[in-house]
């Protein structure tokens, strides 16, 4: 289920550590669509892993 505030806080948390704006917006829309894996594209898989890659490495989820 969609939720246009769940997507404008990842977008939020996203920008804050370092992702660049449009990737970080994709990403979010990604995420706050409550796909599961099976139905996104590889694309929108690939997207999503590097973004969030990008950010645990930037200090996102406390630094991990």
């Amino acid at each position: 289920m969609y939720s246009k505030e769940i997507e404008e806080f990842f977008h939020t948390q996203l920008v804050k550590y370092g992702v660049d704006y449009q990737k970080a917006a994709q990403v979010a829309r990604i995420l706050a669509s409550g796909k599961p894996d099976e139905l996104l594209s590889e694309k929108e898989i690939q997207i999503a892993e590097e973004v969030c890659r990008e950010w645990l490495t930037t200090g996102g989820f406390g630094g991990l």
